[in-house]
């Protein structure tokens, strides 16, 4: 009889080292999420109709310093008025270098499930679109919560039901979409409130299943855009008003879809006091 052939045992930590490296090779490497910068604020309707919505429901709060966790190269909390100390953490390097040149900024390398931060160290944490690419979402939760203080606000956006799960998904590394009572009891199970659920997406972000049948190019218009944008001045005056148009439409179309029809959802936490 043949002796079954034993796989290598390999050490936790030298699995989970060697998971975060190729993580990161991924997303240094995948052209829509490495060629982000602040400039897609004003060239992506979605990204202007989801921070605006989101800005609008965090109201006039001052924040002393927050976290955007998972920012890429265009951070939400770069765009806020309200905050005093901004810091930015992505497992990626290159997305990391346009924040260097901003005072209060601090870009820091590393991971969402191992941060290198103190307790309590913010009172407004973000990570927009950030736990559905986490194979250990648990871990992250815990971490989420470790270093935002008592009373400080979670920012969370996820995309929404499983049953929207395409290879447009699995592409963008997605490990899953979620379903809001799965996100509530996650975050709830380590000490903190839900106060709000609100869409961010609708149906019309089922545009983004055409990158399914070419993403290649997909990703090469967009560095296109953002240079054209950025280089012509009478093309970016006629963007601006597409963006504006198509962002109104996109915020109506979030705030009044049926809940079970968003492709994408907003939860904010606050912390419960220890």
């Amino acid at each position: 009889m043949t002796a079954k052939r034993q796989e290598p045992i390999r050490d936790s930590r030298e699995s989970s080292i060697s998971h975060l490296s190729q993580k990161k090779s991924f997303y240094d490497h995948h052209q829509n999420f490495a060629n982000r910068t602040l400039v897609d604020y004003h060239i992506s309707p979605g990204t202007t109709a989801k921070y605006s919505l989101i800005k609008e429901r965090l109201g006039k709060r001052a924040f002393h310093s927050a976290l955007d966790v998972g920012c890429s190269g265009n951070s939400f909390i770069h765009f806020l008025d309200n905050v005093r100390h901004r810091t930015f953490l992505d497992l990626a390097h290159r997305p990391l270098r346009y924040y260097s040149a901003y005072p209060k900024h601090h870009p820091t390398m590393g991971s969402i499930t191992s941060m290198p931060f103190s307790n309590h160290s913010f009172d407004l944490i973000t990570a927009l679109d950030v736990i559905e690419h986490i194979k250990d979402d648990h871990a992250a939760a815990i971490e989420l919560t470790r270093v935002l203080e008592p009373k400080g606000i979670l920012v969370l956006t996820v995309p929404h039901r499983m049953k929207f799960y395409t290879n447009q998904d699995r592409l963008i590394g997605h490990y899953r979409r979620y379903e809001i009572p799965e996100v509530q009891a996650l975050f709830e199970s380590n000490g903190l409130r839900r106060l709000m659920t609100f869409g961010v997406y609708g149906q019309a972000m089922r545009v983004q299943f055409v990158q399914e049948s070419n993403p290649e190019k997909m990703d090469q218009d967009m560095v296109q855009l953002r240079s054209r944008y950025q280089t012509n001045a009478t093309f970016r005056r006629i963007w601006d008003k597409i963006v504006a148009i198509g962002a109104f439409f996109m915020k109506i179309d979030a705030t009044f879809q049926p809940q079970r029809n968003l492709m994408n959802i907003c939860m904010i936490f606050r912390k419960q006091e220890t």
